[in-house]
């Protein structure tokens, strides 16, 4: 787990953030999307860490990508909902079937977001998140074989 210490003013008072990401070069792209206006406690590479980091870090928002290694997203999410924790999950992944929605929202996520409309949506839903609203990224129409 990585904490920031940059980032550790006790003076901010923009909503606390852990990201949960096991790509570095994604991770960036978060973090410079969100960081004009949220603060970035933390970040973790796995669904284990970002167990702890919840627990340690108390943030507002947590972040999380599905597939990442030793605890996935999902899971994650459904262990912090269990654990009752009073972050908000918005889910940010490259999967758009509905399916994965469907079950991130019942794992406990207040957000979804598809890494393709990350620089647009990811500030809307974590702004929606924090007021207890839902969002949801719009997806591409399914293509289904043997369609007209």
């Amino acid at each position: 787990m990585a904490l920031l210490p940059q980032h550790a003013n006790t003076e901010n008072t923009s909503p606390r953030i852990v990201l949960a990401e096991d790509n570095p070069a994604m991770l960036d792209m978060v973090s410079r999307v969100l960081e004009p206006e949220f603060q970035i406690v933390g970040t973790v590479d796995n669904g284990r860490d970002l167990i702890q980091a919840a627990a340690e870090l108390h943030p507002d928002v947590l972040i999380v990508d599905i597939s990442m290694p030793t605890l996935n997203g999902l899971e994650a999410a459904r262990q912090l909902a269990g654990e009752r924790t009073a972050a908000k999950i918005v889910i940010l992944t490259v999967h758009e079937e509905r399916e994965f929605v469907e079950e991130s929202l019942v794992a406990g996520a207040v957000g979804y977001v598809v890494k393709p409309r990350l620089a647009t949506d990811l500030p809307v839903a974590v702004r929606e998140a924090l007021m207890g609203r839902t969002f949801v990224s719009p997806m591409r129409p399914s293509s289904h074989v043997g369609s007209d």
